[in-house]
């Protein structure tokens, strides 16, 4: 499938995603903290919706993702809207070196895809040296409720002329995860025929307590909790944790 192709699929999955709502907790977050830098790195950019978005706020922005398609997607939507994004291919467990960032977003539960703890650790590990003292860094992923309430065996449906989706989560072999097995018939304009593309994503999450943990570790401190695009505190049925902090 050509990267064009997937990206469709990818960015009309995410189409009811609050992009706009990442955005103002960020700048919520920047003012709370006195945050003056706007050298921002969006870590897991994907198709670079969010980059984008930043940059028509006034960030100089930077993307970084592991999907080379995605990135190719990212940087064609950069040069429509003619925002002088700087993209790159990276693993963001094994991060080199971009420069010195204010502010290092990884957004839209992307580090729920990483496989165990040390890639999460290592991640944190990746950030705090990239960030600038006194910079902010803020990240936000499924709470152990969503998963476990919401995902597990759940199924979830899309239906226009053009694409249809079937979307069935499972519950995973690793605690607090699951696998999204998802099915996609796509429209062929030129045969009148639909496509099917299949996809299996596997997303894992901890209790606050373990990312707090793994922070720490990283050497951040003061963090805190919010929930679902609030600065309020979480309680038993947030399903979307926000983690905020600054680099002493």
């Amino acid at each position: 499938m050509s990267y064009e192709r997937f990206a469709y699929l990818y960015d009309e999955l995410m189409q009811d995603v609050p992009y706009d709502e990442w955005v103002k907790i960020v700048e919520a977050y920047k003012e709370r903290y006195q945050v003056n830098g706007m050298k921002l790195l969006d870590l897991a950019c994907g198709t670079g919706e969010l980059s984008v978005r930043f940059a028509q706020k006034g960030y100089d922005v930077t993307g970084a993702d592991l999907s080379g398609d995605m990135l190719s997607v990212a940087q064609m939507k950069a040069q429509a809207q003619s925002m002088p994004i700087q993209f790159f291919q990276q693993d963001m467990t094994e991060l080199e070196e971009l420069g010195e960032f204010d502010i290092i977003g990884i957004f839209c539960d992307s580090l729920n895809y990483l496989k165990d703890e040390q890639a999460v650790k290592k991640t944190f590990e990746g950030v705090y040296r990239l960030l600038k003292k006194g910079g902010l860094f803020i990240f936000d992923v499924h709470s152990v409720y969503k998963m476990r309430d919401i995902f597990a065996d759940a199924t979830f449906t899309w239906d226009d002329e053009e694409i249809t989706y079937i979307w069935n989560s499972f519950k995973g072999d690793d605690p607090h995860s699951v696998e999204h097995e998802l099915t996609f018939f796509v429209l062929d304009e030129r045969t009148g025929k639909y496509d099917r593309v299949d996809e299996v994503h596997y997303q894992r999450t901890y209790p606050e307590a373990i990312y707090v943990e793994l922070l720490k570790q990283a050497g951040f401190e003061n963090i805190e909790i919010t929930g679902d695009y609030s600065l309020k505190a979480p309680d038993s049925t947030t399903e979307r944790l926000f983690f905020a902090m600054i680099k002493s």
